[in-house]
């Protein structure tokens, strides 16, 4: 697969969280392990297949770790690697703007 080239790290960045729930569900791993049905409840609309293409993805990306209990029933668990969590700190400043954006377009109507 040829890669595309960048003018800047956004491209990079956003080719790897791009879309609509890789970035959420970065959040929403950034405390501790969680297993894949308490993600999909924290998640909220997003669909099994949806949650688990997304989660593959971020493990090919080098940005989730899958660890599987061999238990019955089996459990797995998903958690950030380091550049996840890096990636998820460098989305802190993001997810600020986001606020105030939204709260100043609400205060507009």
């Amino acid at each position: 697969m040829a890669t595309k080239p960048f003018n800047c790290g956004i491209g990079p960045a956003f080719e790897v969280i791009g879309g609509k729930w890789k970035a959420v569900i970065l959040y929403e791993l950034h405390a501790q392990p969680v297993r894949t049905g308490e993600l999909r409840r924290l998640l909220g609309g997003i669909t099994e297949k949806m949650l688990i293409q997304q989660l593959r993805e971020m493990e090919a990306d080098g940005l989730v770790t899958r660890t599987a209990y061999p238990e019955v029933p089996p459990r797995v668990e998903y958690s950030l690697t380091r550049a996840g969590a890096e990636l998820n700190k460098a989305l802190g400043p993001v997810a600020d703007w986001g606020r105030k954006y939204a709260a100043a377009r609400e205060s507009r109507r």
